[in-house]
């Protein structure tokens, strides 16, 4: 996994309020991850008030609902998590073994390790997308809590986030995600999803 998608998640988390905890600095591959190698972050929310179970399919909008979770992180770009390749895939849920999960508790404010709106601890995959057509999309999104996977959160939906965040007239020289996010967008390379109108009417 590159860097780059491991800073742009960070920063979605920092940016709405989470405090982050990278669990490893070194990429495995001569062998098999271990519980702790599985996971990419571990996200705790300080602010956080009981207001009930986070969605699914899970947007800015529900991250105040999640206490701490444990984060994964598949930026396979060029794909989409269908059912085929979910199945054929073991190791995306690495991050959800019993091993993985005690680190995890270990490693987060209060332990715990049940999901939902209690504050305990959430499991978040974060991937490019899921199919857009149904049935597939619901057989993705079955397979994928049949495992154990509490959340699922899209690349798309957090650069939108992070895109509608950054501000032009400010300077993150402390973040070089934000700050090329900021040149983009002063150049008119992107823009807020908000403020896209279409030409003409879709049919």
């Amino acid at each position: 996994m590159s860097a780059t998608d491991e800073d742009i998640v960070r920063e979605y988390f920092e940016q709405n309020g989470f405090l982050t905890r990278q669990v490893r600095k070194y990429q495995v591959q001569s062998r098999k991850k271990t519980g702790g190698e599985a996971i990419d972050f571990l996200v705790h929310n300080p602010a956080w008030r009981p207001s009930g179970r986070p969605d699914f399919f899970l947007f800015a909008g529900g991250l105040p609902r999640i206490r701490r979770a444990v984060v994964s992180v598949r930026p396979w770009h060029t794909g989409v998590f269908t059912p085929t390749l979910i199945r054929a895939t073991p190791e995306l849920f690495d991050f959800l073994g019993e091993s993985a999960l005690r680190e995890a508790a270990r490693g987060l404010p209060d332990g715990g390790t049940e999901g939902g709106g209690d504050g305990g601890l959430v499991k978040i995959l974060v991937i490019p997308g899921l199919p857009a057509r149904e049935p597939f999309r619901a057989e993705s999104a079955g397979l994928l809590k049949e495992r154990g996977v509490d959340a699922v959160l899209s690349f798309r939906s957090l650069l939108l986030d992070l895109i509608a965040r950054v501000e032009v007239n400010l300077n993150y020289r402390k973040s070089d995600t934000l700050q090329l996010l900021r040149i983009l967008k002063n150049y008119d390379l992107l823009r807020d999803a908000q403020l896209e109108l279409p030409d003409r009417p879709r049919r």
